[in-house]
């Protein structure tokens, strides 16, 4: 998923070996990777310094019908060798218990830690909190400098909440992540370390880098454990009556409803840590020294930028259960009504906090449904729909696992990957700066690059808009999201951009293209958002706000340099369906 998140991930999953033969390959055979390989690799798809070329079709196929083992299957894999089971079993506790911290950075309701805690409570010995930043991951995830400055505030908030519990945070930068295992266990045999936790991420590369950890481990002595919990329901315990994954939403939701209603111990809160079992400030007084690190040179804010990305999201989970607090207190009752209109403060704005770790889906859920009446699935509908919308998160990191291909720059209809895209440049930078002559499209961008947000609503309509009336492959805008955002969320944001540009699960054909006028009549009827994110069209009133110059404006709109539509979208949907309709036909 050259273009994102790559959060752990990605087409670089795929070893050294398979990478050298798909090089050779793509250079004799081009066209079954991608009928314009080149422009691809031109048009800055993938970062290629850390992953492989495109695999092709067949090797997706491969790891549907399972001819390719998958990374969850891995990991199971480690864990239940022989060999490992009988490592892992004779592992007893020594001087120390440590707990990994990735993107789960709280202390309430996180699986891992309270295991951790536990296991160093039972033997009377310190607690460890471990952080490892990594530049490179960083940079082959696409993190955003906007997500790098969260990450590393809601750390410091994090080291406080936990030094007040005596518990350290040791926090280092590892240079080379393919060290990062290695490293690992040098620091549980420094510390006497016998036991280390952590809660799973799902993309492809980590899967694979905790099935080495494992072993790694259990060979050294030490005992790896990570625990399900970013998802309310762990990934593959659902499943269709023909006993297979889901892949649309709306039936795996009943199924998600129906598991939480049988298996009611899914929504249980794990508990906060107490104070620290052990003496840590004794026996580990140096690791409560150890400081929060500056973001990478290329992962860095403006100071204007980290001024207004701060005040607008406040790092640490007390900030983010005080947020939803107030949204199920004063907002989600209107949140079914409410919610797809983009000019006001009608959604939770939670999504930097769930991409971070400081507020989990389950303890959301949980409060929402508490909020609720205790239902899930009746009573009220705001609640019900913000529960459900909620629930997406988990949908894609179970498609994620199911379908891993999709963390290797492919999408979940590979065919798609076929279809003729343009690659035009100066289009393509239009739409990031907001200059498309489309008012809904640029005032959805123009928020994104000022606040590293948008609304669930505008992402659909400037998704649907770069893929289908530009025709420029989606890959790129997702890279650009992941670059930009400060909420990116590998899952989700590829799910997003499946959804947008028909590549995805979403079951509706090809032919459902967003028309943006009509998507901006319908959720900016007054036009207060274009207003507010496009400065040059607020003398503009009524309908006309929505296409100046299809609407008597166009004079207003060129004298204060609005450009005219870039495209004729009549003329660009009918181009667009006839290439999905080839691409669909292996044409």
């Amino acid at each position: 998923m050259a273009p994102q998140k790559r959060k752990s991930t990605s087409a670089g999953a795929e070893d050294a070996s398979s990478k050298t033969k798909d090089t050779k390959r793509i250079k004799s055979e081009p066209s079954r990777y991608h009928p314009h390989a080149q422009q691809v690799e031109d048009f800055g798809i993938v970062l290629r310094e850390f992953y492989p070329p495109e695999m092709s079709n067949e090797r997706c196929a491969a790891y549907v019908n399972g001819t390719l083992e998958r990374p969850i299957e891995t990991l199971q894999k480690a864990y239940m060798v022989d060999s490992t089971v009988e490592q892992r079993n004779a592992i007893r506790a020594n001087l120390a218990v440590v707990h990994w911290f990735k993107t789960d950075l709280r202390l309430h309701d996180n699986r891992g830690l309270q295991m951790a805690y536990q296991i160093a409570r039972e033997h009377q010995v310190p607690l460890i909190g471990l952080y490892i930043l990594s530049p490179e991951d960083l940079t082959a995830h696409l993190c955003s400098p906007a997500r790098v400055d969260m990450t590393l505030r809601t750390l410091a908030q994090l080291k406080c909440d936990l030094s007040e519990l005596d518990i350290p945070l040791y926090i280092e930068t590892q240079e080379q992540r393919q060290d990062i295992p290695q490293r690992i266990v040098a620091l549980c045999q420094q510390w006497g370390a016998n036991h280390v936790y952590t809660n799973l991420e799902y993309e492809v590369d980590e899967l694979r880098r905790e099935a080495q950890l494992i072993r790694l481990c259990a060979e050294n002595g030490i005992r790896f454990e990570a625990a399900h919990d970013t998802c309310v329901v762990t990934p593959g315990a659902l499943s269709s009556q023909q006993g297979k994954q889901y892949a649309v939403y709306t039936p795996w939701y009943r199924a998600w409803l129906a598991f939480l209603h049988e298996n009611p111990e899914s929504l249980e809160i794990a508990d906060d840590p107490g104070s620290n079992p052990g003496d840590a400030r004794k026996h580990f007084a140096e690791l409560f020294e150890s400081k929060v690190p500056a973001a990478p040179a290329n992962k860095t804010l403006s100071d204007e930028e980290a001024t207004h990305l701060r005040r607008l999201y406040p790092a640490g989970e007390h900030e983010a259960r005080r947020r939803l607090d107030a949204f199920l207190e004063t907002k989600a009752t209107a949140y079914d009504e409410d919610r797809n209109f983009m000019a006001g403060d009608h959604t939770s704005v939670l999504s930097p906090y769930f991409a971070c770790g400081s507020l989990s889906a389950r303890t959301a859920v949980v409060q929402a449904r508490k909020a609720n009446k205790n239902q899930l699935a009746r009573n009220d509908p705001g609640f019900i729909s913000w529960i459900s919308e909620v629930a997406w998160r988990d949908f894609y990191k179970h498609v994620l696992v199911h379908w891993p291909f999709i963390c290797m720059n492919k999408c979940f209809k590979p065919e798609f990957t076929n279809l003729q895209w343009e690659y035009d440049e100066d289009q393509f930078q239009a739409w990031c700066k907001g200059r498309t002559g489309f008012p809904i499209v640029d005032a959805a961008m123009r928020q994104l690059s000022h606040d590293a947000w948008m609304h669930n609503r505008a992402r659909m309509v400037v998704s649907s808009f770069l893929s289908k009336d530009l025709l420029i492959d989606w890959r790129r805008g997702e890279r650009y999201f992941m670059e930009t955002l400060v909420d990116g969320d590998f899952a989700s944001n590829h799910g997003g951009w499946g959804f947008g540009s028909s590549t995805g699960v979403d079951p509706q054909p090809y032919f459902r293209i967003f028309n943006p006028l009509r998507q901006s009549e319908r959720f900016d009827p007054d036009g207060d958002y274009i207003r507010r994110w496009v400065p040059e069209l607020r003398e503009i009133e009524g309908p006309a706000i929505h296409a100046p110059y299809e609407r008597g404006a166009g004079d207003l709109a060129r004298q204060h340099g609005y450009p005219e539509p870039m495209v004729n979208h009549s003329e660009r949907r009918q181009r667009a369906l006839e290439r999905y309709k080839r691409a669909s036909q292996g044409q």
